[in-house]
């Protein structure tokens, strides 16, 4: 039965790599790499340690952080795996349909362009969200006036500007995957430097006495006080938030037939991204929760409230700064895949033949761009966040 099982898997990848892509071979590992950090490393470095920190995990968070980077890095050996021995665009759905058959990558496909039409829909409404937070909700106050949605499942009002970004990034990506991956290169370089200002300025303000609150000095319901104030429950229940965290690797997957040398530098960039996410995050984590006690934090927007307090102004709008940079390589990331995975199912049969054709002159899947593009932006204008992430989940979960 193994041999027998060898052979298939073998005849199987035979055929995947029999037809020669079409797509331009321009990703070196660099490039790859930094849309693997620039995916996963988006508002969440702003956000989820403040808010794993604050009612679950205390200053344990980094501990929380250590698991959570544990299990992924198990399922992004996986996904090296496969990628070294599939080196082809479409990710989960292409290892599927190699080892177990058409259904399940059907399945599978189906799944993906879930996780990654609504993660697109979710991060344009998040950096919407942010932009009007920045303007005082004038934009949301104005269009709940003028233009309010009365139907109960969807948002409050049709949000044009994260519809507009998103059919943006989508005529960008159709323009080309080198020029998409440099911009991408430099937002991601810009948010690596804010997170390492963040973490000198931080440093420079951190306390270790905020990581030995006796538990008489902590409100009733912050737990025990000290550095694991929730307990190993609490460091758990924050490994299983801080996960998600991690989750956006596998876009590195989806460039199997962009990618220069795949069977090489796909492995190496999801590992290497892998590290740099988690220095990231693990860096975030401790400075945040030295620098004010964890029950004191803002569990929105940490970092400027954490600035506020030590009075360091110019600080707090530099990571209001990065923190759009991180939003903008966090589209990218999740906008970048989905026209890869249409490309496989379409190049399969699976799914319409004309999804799989690639514009000579761009040597993208402009169809398959477009399409992806326009059912994204169509999903972040009508939904709210709350509800986009509440989908996201399923298909996460799923695939």
């Amino acid at each position: 039965m193994a041999n027998l099982w060898r052979a298939l898997t073998r005849r199987k990848t035979d055929d995947v790599h029999e037809s020669e892509s079409k797509l331009a071979r321009v990703l070196n590992l660099f490039d790859l790499t930094a849309l693997g950090v620039g995916s996963t490393l988006g508002l969440g470095v702003y956000v989820l340690a403040g808010q794993v920190a604050y009612n679950i995990a205390g200053p344990a968070v980094t501990i929380s952080f250590l698991i959570a980077a544990v299990a992924s890095a198990f399922a992004g050996i996986c996904y090296a795996e496969f990628a070294a021995r599939v080196p082809k665009a479409g990710s989960a759905y292409v290892y599927s349909y190699v080892t177990i058959g058409e259904f399940v990558a059907f399945t599978i496909g189906w799944n993906l362009i879930l996780e990654y039409v609504i993660g697109t829909a979710s991060v344009a409404r998040g950096l919407s969200g942010y932009f009007d937070s920045l303007i005082d909700n004038k934009m949301s106050l104005y269009l709940n006036e003028t233009m309010p949605i009365k139907v109960s499942f969807l948002g409050y009002y049709p949000d044009f500007l994260s519809f507009g970004m998103v059919l943006l990034l989508g005529a960008l990506l159709a323009f080309g995957a080198k020029e998409s991956s440099f911009l991408n290169n430099i937002f991601t370089c810009v948010n690596l430097v804010t997170i390492g200002i963040v973490l000198v300025a931080g440093g420079m303000n951190a306390k270790v006495e905020n990581w030995r609150i006796p538990a008489a000095e902590v409100p009733e319901w912050a737990g025990s006080g000290g550095f694991m104030p929730f307990g190993i429950a609490g460091v758990m229940a924050g490994a299983a938030k801080c996960f998600f965290g991690f989750v956006g690797f596998d876009c590195i997957a989806t460039t199997g037939e962009e990618a220069i040398n795949p069977k090489r530098n796909i492995p190496l960039a999801i590992v290497m991204s892998l590290i740099v996410i988690f220095l990231a995050y693990f860096g975030v984590s401790t400075v945040l929760t030295m620098m004010l006690p964890y029950y004191l934090q803002d569990p929105d927007a940490p970092f400027p409230k954490a600035f506020d307090s030590v009075e360091w102004y110019t600080i707090k709008w530099i990571v209001t700064i990065g923190a759009v940079f991180a939003l903008c390589t966090s589209l990218l990331g999740a906008m970048f895949p989905l026209p890869r995975i249409l490309y496989a199912m379409g190049n399969d049969g699976i799914l319409f033949k004309r999804l799989s054709k690639v514009h000579p002159w761009t040597q993208t899947p402009l169809l398959a761009t477009l399409v992806s593009a326009l059912f994204a932006a169509v999903m972040a204008m009508l939904f709210n966040l709350d509800q986009l992430v509440d989908m996201m989940s399923i298909g996460t979960i799923l695939a």
